[in-house]
């Protein structure tokens, strides 16, 4: 049912950004739910659909609707963008009637021909969930809503639209007018997973898939008492009806209704249950009537996955490498894991013979546990400026995602890829996305973001950012007598790869030719060394000298003798 669909109410993103302004409820259980309030409404990116009115195509949406008023409320509209107010189709509700208009190609031979279909229907009014499917392969339309079929109770002709070379606007909550350039006829209700999908869905199962909620009640009978009731579910099984005339069995069967929920992560919070028994008597005057039962079943907080990526988040490629056809893959050593953590009680055996009833500081075990379930969609996002399209480019292999029915959008922001499916799949997917750049002249760095999430957002994971650098290399000098020229600190450098504090370096056999940068800074430095131990070795010298003097001078004050008592004269002349 998801294949070649276009959603026009996603949940907001850095790549789905028309949505941001409208209100939504807390809930990430299903599609995300918006709320018109009469006043707000949303114009759809231009060329997100491309919708041919001659081919068939499905229109699916859930909506929540008051009573009806006098006025249209819009669900869908695709208009003129200026100079009139033409509307092409549209989708709205009008005093509880759901209405579709489909005005023709103006191309088409001038005679009537259906342009308006009409179905009068409580569900558009008893402020209830209910979901909508709408079938069109022209001239014909099928409606279905939860899952039953409805035909139109009035369908009105019209002429085709006179020829124009005016663009369309396509909205939803309200009409855009063209020719007054403002909002009309606004929508006041609940909407959520609103798409348009190429084709029409003819397969029942996949169009109940669309609306069945994966939580309802279900009975197994007894087979004592299958002969002797009747049950009745309703389409989506939040109802079932028991019919019979024995008590005794309607007791064994009312002990047996069950309730089910199969989702992984079910939605935590009270289910409220009400029992409405009628009585048919033979003797109506007498008849007794039976006050309803209510209740309500729990369902419990699940242990909630926590989504972890990891691998190479850090490392260097050549220029060459960004500049090929190939061009550097992003995440080639991604891993992607999801683990619950459970609380164990200790073992009352092991308690007891490790004499732990005494210690109030072990009580329970700690348990993380790897499971696996499905991911919906994974973005990659650009850290810092938005990618350049004339130069650099974020791709991957598109039949590669349509073998797994996965879906991918881009934008000068990074690219999503959305759809249904497992973690493996995903994995492998990722490990395709390639980063491209032709004019890595000024490039050194580029970083990018990666964010999985499941059910819509609900469980999201980590942030796993990646940093990717580029190698310059300068190109070799011709030289006459190249291999003298070369001094003797620079070594070749043989390995295929050399890895250095999680760069991975490719093509290393590049590195034997220096940057001249490089070759100054490192003379500068060994001239400096060598000027520091000459120094100290003649600073060494010079304190070694001193002290030799000093221990010559001492010996020679010891043989000294003691003579102030004695008066010497000296001949100057001698």
């Amino acid at each position: 049912a998801s294949t070649g669909t276009v959603e026009l109410l996603p949940a907001p993103s850095s790549s789905a950004n028309w949505t941001v302004g409208l209100p939504t409820d807390n809930g990430h259980d299903s599609d995300q739910v918006f709320e018109f309030n009469g006043t707000q409404a949303i114009k759809v990116p231009d060329g997100l659909v491309n919708t041919n009115l001659k081919e068939p195509f499905t229109i699916s949406v859930w909506m929540r609707h008051g009573p009806g008023s006098h006025e249209k409320e819009t669900v869908l509209c695709n208009s003129d963008k200026t100079d009139m107010n033409r509307h092409h189709y549209s989708l709205y509700v009008h005093n509880c009637r759901l209405i579709l208009l489909l005005r023709q190609d103006p191309s088409e031979a001038e005679n009537y021909k259906p342009a308006e279909f009409h179905w009068k229907l409580d569900q558009v009014c008893d402020k209830e969930w209910h979901h909508y499917v709408l079938n069109v392969e022209f001239p014909t339309v099928s409606l279905f809503v939860d899952g039953t079929a409805f035909e139109p109770f009035m369908v009105t002709e019209d002429y085709p639209l006179h020829p124009s070379k005016i663009e369309t606007q396509l909205t939803v909550g309200a009409c855009w007018q063209g020719g007054n350039a403002r909002m009309a006829q606004f929508f006041r209700g609940n909407l959520a997973g609103l798409i348009i999908r190429s084709g029409k869905l003819e397969n029942k199962k996949v169009i109940d898939c669309l609306y069945t909620c994966k939580e309802g009640l279900d009975v197994q009978l007894p087979e004592e008492v299958a002969s002797a009731v009747k049950v009745d579910f309703n389409p989506n099984q939040s109802s079932l009806t028991v019919e019979g005339d024995d008590i005794g069995a309607f007791d064994k069967v009312m002990q047996h209704i069950s309730y089910l929920n199969s989702r992984q992560f079910p939605t935590p919070g009270i289910r409220h249950l009400r029992i409405s028994t009628t009585v048919k008597c033979l003797n109506e005057d007498a008849c007794v009537a039976v006050p309803d039962a209510e209740g309500y079943v729990m369902v419990l907080q699940p242990e909630e996955p926590k989504i972890s990526l990891s691998g190479i988040d850090h490392f260097a490629r050549s220029a060459a490498e960004f500049e090929s056809q190939e061009g550097v893959t992003l995440f080639p050593e991604l891993r992607i894991v999801s683990t619950i953590t459970r609380e164990m009680e200790a073992d009352a055996e092991s308690e007891a013979a490790e004499g732990t009833d005494d210690d109030p500081t072990v009580q329970e075990t700690v348990v993380s546990e790897e499971i696996m379930h499905n991911l919906d969609s994974c973005e990659v996002s650009v850290v810092g400026d938005e990618l350049d399209s004339e130069h650099e480019s974020l791709e991957v292999d598109v039949s590669q995602l349509q073998q797994r029915a996965l879906e991918m959008s881009s934008s000068n922001l990074g690219l999503v890829i959305t759809g249904v499916n497992t973690m493996a799949n995903y994995e492998q997917v990722l490990h395709l996305i390639r980063y491209k750049n032709w004019h890595t002249e000024a490039l050194f760095d580029r970083k990018f973001k990666l964010v999985c999430s499941e059910l819509n957002g609900r469980y999201i994971s980590n942030d796993f950012k990646v940093e990717v650098n580029v190698i310059h290399t300068a190109s070799p000098v011709e030289h006459a007598n190249n291999a003298m020229v070369q001094p003797n600190f620079i070594n070749p450098v043989h390995h295929a790869s050399v890895d250095l504090s999680g760069h991975n370096l490719v093509n290393a056999h590049q590195a034997s030719v220096v940057p001249s940068a490089a070759t100054i800074v490192i003379v500068v430095c060994v001239s400096f060394l060598v000027f520091m131990i000459i120094l100290g070795v003649f600073r060494i010298r010079a304190a070694h000298q001193r002290s030799m003097r000093d221990q010559e001078s001492g010996k020679e004050n010891e043989m000294d003798w003691d003579d102030s008592a004695l008066t010497i004269t000296v001949n100057p002349m001698e």
